[in-house]
């Protein structure tokens, strides 16, 4: 009897240590249990969630959106009291204004200085005029001085006509220079003028953007999700209000490396949704992640100990849900799903 119970001991012990071992190579998916298809419960929903931030701070003055309600893009999710940003676009535009008005002025001085010039060219010709006929009467009259019949009076007379008229044409030269070169001013001064005129009207720009910007609207189609902000609240640039999360979805399921051997990009797969009671989805594989996963985490594994351990590490799979299923509009960032690749023959 005694030999009865240690023999079935021993066998329940045997039986409970194979089975043990099946249920670690199940696990495992090992041999005798390996399968061409891969799973994984390690899978989750994705998707574009946005946070909303004002641009500029204020005191909110409208918030027409309510939590978990359906936008459109371009639908207003808040507003920011805009008085002050509206003064600023008169102001801008005011500036704007005595620029243009500079530039403006600008071109009737260079008028003014062409026809300062033409007097000045006029005055220069005049004096010329008046020199030659200072040269030839001082000829004439020393041909006349030399025989006697002229006095040395009006010998003297005539050269200093002569002298003042040379001296006539040089100050109407020096005059006709001067001119040009206030014509060249204003010209190079424009350039200034111009450059004033360009950034006034940047500031213009700049205060419409503010004004515009204290009206926050939706980005793209969505759904709001918890409104933060309440009506009268002063806000900071920055400060999230809410967030509105498109309806594009995918699916990150995180493959062990030992699995990434029998996946490869368009492959089929069969996506399960916890949260819809295992509602089967099809999808197929888009991309890999180009490194593991603990290689994007802030504090990275050191292997470098005398103590390691191999361990499979994990590798995100990007899946995207086939298009034309009812049930995938009600999929949501966040669910957790599992994911199993389709062998195909």
């Amino acid at each position: 009897m005694k030999q009865y119970i240690r023999n079935t001991a021993t066998a329940t012990a045997v039986l409970l240590g194979l089975a043990g071992i099946g249920a670690v190579l199940y696990a495992w998916q090992l041999p005798p249990f390996s399968s061409r298809s891969q799973t994984t419960d390690n899978a989750y929903v994705r998707g574009y969630v946005t946070l909303i931030s004002p641009q500029l701070s204020g005191y909110v003055t409208d918030v027409p959106v309510k939590d978990y309600e359906t936008v459109k893009q371009g639908a207003v999710l808040a507003r920011l009291d805009d008085r002050i940003y509206r003064q600023k676009v008169a102001q801008a535009r005011a500036t704007l204004a005595g620029q243009q008005a500079a530039l403006s002025n600008s071109a009737q001085q260079e008028k003014s200085a062409e026809a300062g010039i033409a007097a000045s060219q006029a005055a220069l010709d005049s004096a010329r005029y008046a020199l030659r006929r200072a040269k030839e009467n001082w000829h004439r009259v020393e041909t006349l001085s030399g025989k006697g019949i002229v006095a040395e009076s009006g010998r003297e007379q005539a050269r200093t006509t002569l002298d003042q008229a040379e001296a006539a044409v040089s100050q109407a030269e020096a005059a006709l220079e001067v001119t040009r070169q206030d014509l060249q001013t204003i010209i190079v001064g424009r350039d200034s003028l111009k450059a004033a005129v360009a950034g006034a009207e940047a500031a213009v720009e700049l205060a419409a953007i503010d004004l515009s910007n204290t009206v926050i609207t939706a980005p793209r189609d969505g759904i709001v999700g918890e409104v933060g902000v309440k009506l009268g609240q002063y806000v900071s640039a920055g400060s999230q209000l809410m967030a509105v999360v498109p309806h594009d979805t995918w699916v990150i399921a995180n493959f062990k490396e030992t699995q990434l051997s029998r996946i490869r990009p368009g492959q089929k797969v069969i996506v399960s949704v916890d949260a819809l009671d295992h509602v089967e989805l099809a999808g197929h594989v888009e991309r890999f992640s180009p490194a593991a996963g603990s290689e994007f985490s802030v504090i990275k594994p050191d292997n470098a100990t005398g103590n390691f351990t191999k361990i499979a590490q994990r590798v995100p799979v990007r899946i995207a849900i086939d298009a034309g299923q009812e049930q995938a509009v009600r999929l949501a960032p966040g669910f957790s799903v599992e994911v199993r690749t389709v062998v195909e023959d």
